[in-house]
């Protein structure tokens, strides 16, 4: 396992252009528009949890989504960093910062939920984190998406198109499964910019929350090779995986042993995975005992880039969950999931 030195000029570039306010010249934009006079986007109604949305939905005809057809914004290929992951940040002694991350996963088959539940407790307590949303998950959940990547308390990545396993495919199906999710983000904050409204601040325009273009991303499944992680640097992207799994998507996991899990192994400068996408069975029970304990503790939560810039990121060569090869598996299970669509209209 590498690990950068402090002295890396390209990933402090690289995180400094992740923040949105920096990114897009917020003080600009602001002086620009006229924020103060524009409609608010969404009602405190509008934002909250909505019975059902969390559902996932099978064998629906709109779930068949076409990849969007537009010139992507401009970028640069990621350089500076070791071809591997970033699995977690080692943090001066005495800081005590945390990164929690929810995937938004779906794949071409369904639409996948959002559990709103989850995001309404992060405002409500001024908890910062890091949505992984998939291209075609924005698509489909336009709305929530515009949200999520409006509110200053969160950051959104890149969590591919959909959510096939990049370790099977190659050329242009390797290409378009990394840049479609790009591709989207982009068409949705573009619509979010031309609706000129605020968001949850009331005071800056929502679209300027938003960075132009996503920066983080990570692998479906938690699984990679070297033709993988070398087409993610290629589309200007840093790759993000984790170093504790909360194990949400087990049905069988309890609300309190993941809390206790989680809490028991949580250091400085980790990064926690859990799911909001309607397959995070029981992470809205558990997250207010894992955020209070963590609290109580002296941990301050933080977006990816905020624990990036803190500290020296550690990056593993390749993808795995909790040992080298754990997730190599994958490229049996659910492995239909991971073949390119069949239907040339789609892509």
């Amino acid at each position: 396992m590498a690990r950068l030195k402090r002295r890396s000029i390209s990933l402090r570039l690289a995180v400094a252009a992740l923040s949105p306010l920096v990114a897009l010249g917020a003080a600009k934009a602001f002086a620009e528009t006229p924020a103060n006079s524009a409609p608010v986007c969404w009602t405190p109604a509008a934002l909250t949890y909505h019975k059902g949305d969390e559902k996932v939905q099978h064998g629906v005809a709109t779930a068949f989504v076409a990849l969007p057809q537009r010139k992507p914004a401009e970028f640069s290929p990621a350089t500076g960093l070791p071809r591997g992951v970033i699995r977690r940040v080692k943090l001066p002694p005495g800081k005590k910062l945390v990164a929690l991350t929810f995937d938004l996963c779906e794949t071409h088959s369904e639409i996948s939920g959002y559990q709103g539940g989850i995001v309404d407790y992060l405002r409500e307590n001024n908890v910062k984190a890091t949505f992984f949303a998939g291209g075609k998950w924005m698509l489909t959940h336009r709305e929530r998406a515009e949200q999520l990547m409006s509110d200053p308390l969160f950051q959104v990545g890149n969590h591919t198109w959909e959510h096939r396993n990049l370790r099977r495919l190659s050329g242009a199906d390797l290409h378009d499964e990394i840049e479609g999710a790009q591709l989207a983000y982009e068409q949705v904050r573009e619509e979010l910019a031309v609706r000129q409204c605020v968001g949850r601040d009331k005071a800056t325009l929502a679209a300027d929350h938003a960075p132009r273009r996503l920066g983080l991303m990570r692998f479906p499944f938690g699984a990679c090779n070297p033709a993988a992680l070398d087409a993610v640097a290629q589309e200007g992207l840093i790759p993000v995986q984790w170093d504790i799994s909360s194990g949400d998507p087990a049905k069988s996991e309890s609300a309190e042993h993941m809390a206790r899990e989680v809490v028991a192994e949580v250091r400085p400068g980790s990064i926690v995975l859990f799911h909001a996408n309607g397959r995070g069975w029981h992470t809205d029970a558990a997250l207010p005992k894992i955020v209070g304990e963590l609290r109580a503790r002296g941990y301050e939560f933080v977006t990816v880039s905020d624990l990036l810039a803190a500290g020296e990121p550690v990056i593993a060569p390749t993808c795995y969950d909790l040992r080298p090869g754990d997730t190599d598996r994958y490229d049996r299970l659910f492995a239909p999931l991971s073949e390119p669509a069949k239907n040339s209209s789609l892509r």
